[in-house]
C-alpha cells in the first residue's frame, strides 16, 4: 500500500512538471534514437500522441538496432535513446554519453522457426535449442546489426559455445538488418531466427514458422531509457528530454504502455522502478 502511495504520488508530481513545464518546452521537439522494436511493433504510434497531448513536445523519432542508437547518442545526434540491452546501456552511461539509465517496460524474446522444425530444437531451453540448430547445421538468420536482440542472440551463441561468426558456414545468415526485415527473410527462407515477442506479434508475413522455445527466464529483453549528456553535447534539448521520461515512468506513461494490445495480446510490460 506504501509503495502504492509513493507511486501515486511520484505520478502527481510528474503531471505537475508537465503542466509547470509547458510554457518553456510546449512546441519543443525532441529527439528519440530507438531500438527498432519500438517502431515496428507499432508502440510509438501508440505512445507519442498521448505524451505529446498532455506535454506539447513533438518526438521525432530515428529507428535503429540498439548499439546504432547509442551510437546517434554518442554522437549527440538525439536527446535521448531507448534500447535494450542492459549491459552497453551502462557503458554509454559510465563513458559520460548520458545521463542515468531508467528501466521501463520489458517483454521477452522468442525463438521462432519452421514449423516442421528440422533440428528438433523446440523446447524450454534456449540454449540447447540454438546447440540443436549448430548440430543439424539449419538455416538461421541473424540480425548481424549490432542490436540488441543481435547481442542476446551472440550471448546464446557463446554458451553454447558456437562462434558463428568465424565459421562463416552457409546455414547462418547475417543479414544486417532490423527486425522485421530479418523476420521476412526466415519466412522466405523456412529459417530460424530469434526476435523479441512484439514485432513477431506485429508481423504479419509468417508463413509456416512459429514460436519454438518461449518462458526460459534468459529470455527477458528489458527496455531502458536514457538522456544524453548536455555537459557532452551542449544543444541536448535536456529538458524536454526528461519531460518525457518523467512520463513514461509515470502511471499515465505506464498504463498506456501496458494498453497496448494486437490480436488481445499486450506487447510491453510496465516495468518502471516505484
Amino acid at each position: 500500500m506504501k509503495t502504492l502511495r509513493r507511486f501515486n504520488a511520484r505520478a502527481a508530481v510528474v503531471a505537475l512538471l508537465l503542466t509547470c513545464a509547458a510554457p518553456s518546452v510546449q512546441g519543443t521537439s525532441i529527439i528519440v534514437a530507438s531500438t527498432t522494436s519500438t517502431e515496428q511493433s507499432g508502440l510509438f504510434a501508440h505512445l507519442l500522441p498521448a505524451f505529446e497531448k498532455a506535454s506539447g513536445i513533438k518526438v521525432k523519432v530515428v529507428a535503429a538496432g540498439t548499439g546504432q542508437a547509442l551510437d546517434i547518442g554518442r554522437r549527440g545526434d538525439a536527446d535521448i535513446v531507448f534500447v535494450h540491452d542492459p549491459m552497453a546501456e551502462e557503458r554509454f552511461v559510465a563513458d559520460g554519453s548520458g545521463v542515468s539509465r531508467t528501466a521501463v517496460m520489458y517483454n521477452d524474446f522468442v525463438l521462432v522457426g519452421p514449423g516442421s522444425d528440422p533440428a528438433r530444437a523446440a523446447g524450454a531451453d534456449i540454449v540447447s535449442s540454438f546447440k540443436a540448430i549448430f548440430s543439424a547445421r539449419t538455416n538461421f538468420v541473424s540480425r548481424g546489426d549490432k542490436s540488441g536482440t543481435h547481442a542476446a542472440e551472440l550471448r546464446f551463441w557463446a554458451q553454447a559455445g558456437v562462434d558463428p561468426l568465424t565459421t562463416k558456414a552457409a546455414w547462418y545468415r547475417d543479414t544486417g538488418s532490423a527486425m522485421g526485415a530479418a523476420l521476412n527473410t526466415a519466412a522466405a527462407m523456412n529459417a530460424y531466427v530469434l526476435t523479441d515477442r512484439a514485432t513477431w506479434l506485429a508481423f504479419k508475413n509468417r508463413r509456416d514458422l512459429k514460436i519454438l522455445v518461449e518462458g526460459d527466464s534468459r529470455l527477458f529483453n528489458q527496455y531502458g531509457v536514457i538522456l544524453v549528456n548536455p555537459k557532452k553535447h551542449a544543444h541536448v534539448k535536456a529538458q524536454a528530454g526528461q519531460s518525457f521520461i518523467d512520463w513514461l515512468v509515470s502511471a499515465d506513461g505506464q498504463s498506456t504502455i501496458a494498453s497496448y494490445k494486437i490480436g488481445g495480446a499486450q506487447l510491453f510490460f510496465p516495468h518502471a522502478k516505484k
